[in-house]
């Protein structure tokens, strides 16, 4: 196979030079100047508080894929994926198991750190994309091999995916309506990519963070977020075949239909937009400061969109955890692996502000200011 092109490469999500687009991605003061914006904008937010997160866990596949291997078998240019992405490995799953083999495990892992039993949970959401099977929920594979006496439902939010199952499962437990709910993100976006498509198979991953969620003070939970959505940019990141639409059908599949289709060039635009404009805004609202939070987790797409997030926000970079190097892309995971990270670092303590960022298709995005 030849190497990723002018043409590849512009559309790949990590090939788009993020100092190129600079000026023209800006947060604008003036909206109205900007006749075709990139996502569509939203002013309004939400506080949702009474709860925290009381335990993380996290699981990854044994199985490690490196760039070299990714180079050497499918013929990607030498270099190319970490120049372009920042990412050096990724973990696959292994062929006999599915996305609820590593959320059980995450589960088990969240459940350890909160100190709490089975017997506690009487709620639990998971937020995935890849699920085992289109029906039954990937939720009910995993309360039963939990032995959970709960509700369990599946949230479709591609790599939103944890943010919408933390707000959903957050109201829950700020109502009353559950004491202790487990929340879950995990993505086997693996099976779901042309393993040579060189726009997209090299930057996912696979892997699955969980948290425990409980009855927390008034000032805890999230002090300011927005869920958004928009559909009218639904064919940015799709999977045509095998929904009700375009049942799998033999040649549909033979011919590749199935795998992840991504627009990288404008997703990567919409990408760093959404990113600086909506933690702009939560920060606004909240009347804090990129100096006043401690830790910023955002969705681990891309180095070089956290770095642009980072330089157009001034945001000091000590502050921004990231785990993309490590693990790459793991969708609706991405966002409680890297909490994984930081508690296991000691980086995160009660009280503390956590920012937390998703973003993915749909369009979709969830933003956060967290008080830990």
């Amino acid at each position: 196979m030849n190497s990723p092109g002018p043409q590849m490469a512009e559309s790949a999500a990590a090939g788009i030079d993020p100092h190129a687009v600079h000026e023209a991605l800006q947060p604008s003061t003036d909206t109205g100047t900007q006749t075709q914006p990139l996502f569509r904008r939203s002013e309004r937010t939400c506080r949702l508080t009474g709860f925290r997160i009381q335990g993380v866990g996290t699981q990854v596949p044994e199985r490690v894929i490196t760039n070299e291997e990714l180079e050497g078998q499918y013929g990607f240019e030498p270099g190319w994926i970490e120049r372009r992405t920042g990412i050096l490995k990724r973990h696959l799953i292994a062929p006999d198991q599915g996305t609820s083999d590593i959320a059980v495990g995450a589960a088990k892992a969240a459940m350890k750190d909160a100190g709490v039993f089975a017997s506690e949970i009487d709620l639990l959401i998971i937020g995935t994309f890849t699920p085992d099977y289109v029906g039954p929920s990937t939720a009910c594979l995993v309360q039963h091999r939990l032995g959970l006496d709960v509700p369990a439902m599946d949230l479709q939010a591609a790599c939103s995916g944890f943010m919408y199952s933390l707000v959903t499962a957050g109201q829950f437990v700020a109502t009353g309506n559950a004491k202790c709910a487990l929340v879950i993100g995990a993505d086997v976006v693996s099976r779901i990519c042309r393993p040579t498509d060189q726009r997209v198979a090299p930057l996912f991953g696979d892997g699955a963070g969980a948290t425990i969620l409980k009855p927390g003070t008034h000032d805890q939970g999230l002090l300011c977020y927005q869920l958004g959505s928009d559909g009218s940019k639904a064919d940015l990141l799709l999977c045509p075949v095998g929904g009700s639409r375009q049942p799998a059908s033999v040649a549909a599949v033979a011919s590749g239909e199935h795998f992840l289709r991504m627009d990288g060039r404008n997703v990567f635009k919409w990408a760093i937009q959404v990113v600086t404009e909506t933690i702009d805004l939560i920060l606004k609202k909240s009347g804090v400061t990129v100096e006043d939070v401690d830790v910023f987790v955002l969705h681990q797409a891309n180095i070089r969109i956290i770095d642009h997030a980072v330089k157009v926000l001034g945001i000091p970079p000590e502050k921004v955890l990231t785990n993309v190097d490590e693990v790459g892309n793991t969708s609706a995971a991405s966002i409680p692996l890297v909490l994984g990270k930081a508690q296991q670092q000691g980086r995160i303590h009660t009280g503390d502000l956590v920012l937390m960022s998703g973003f993915g298709a749909g369009l979709t995005w969830g933003t956060g200011l967290f008080r830990w």
